[in-house]
């Protein structure tokens, strides 16, 4: 298995309202929706469903994570669904005081030694991207 992680980000909400939020996926399609056009062209072609994210990315094309395990207030996994490998999105939650959250997006995925080289740089791409994506929705 290879982790690639986002830079930690700060959001002025006590943990257990993140998580909250985090836990309620399908509430961020209005949110996304309603974001200036600039900002959706930095987020990339994402759409939320109930207990779902739908992320497309080339070339793989269409990539669903399902929420597999919620553990109150400190984690949201997400699974990849028909995904060519195994894949898991992870939201760490952390306090920072009373009034602040440390949020970072880990993903997990397996995949072969020798194609890590080739595909890590896009992976971690993708855990910057979705970092940048909770921090835009606490903004």
């Amino acid at each position: 298995m290879a982790k690639y992680s986002s830079k930690p980000a700060s959001i002025a909400k006590p943990v257990e309202e993140v998580y909250e939020k985090m836990s309620n996926i399908g509430a961020y399609q209005q949110k996304l929706d309603s974001l200036p056009e600039e900002m959706r062209a930095k987020i990339g072609d994402v759409r939320f469903e109930e207990d779902a994210i739908v992320i497309t990315a080339a070339p793989v094309g269409e990539i669903r994570f399902a929420v597999k395990e919620r553990v109150s207030p400190s984690k949201v996994t997400l699974s990849a669904e028909q995904s060519p490998v195994p894949l898991n999105l992870i939201v760490n939650l952390e306090p920072e005081g009373e009034n602040a959250t440390k949020a970072t997006s880990v993903i997990d995925v397996e995949i072969p030694a020798m194609l890590k080289p080739m595909i890590g740089g896009k992976m971690q791409e993708a855990a910057d991207k979705f970092g940048e994506l909770i921090t835009t929705f606490f903004a």
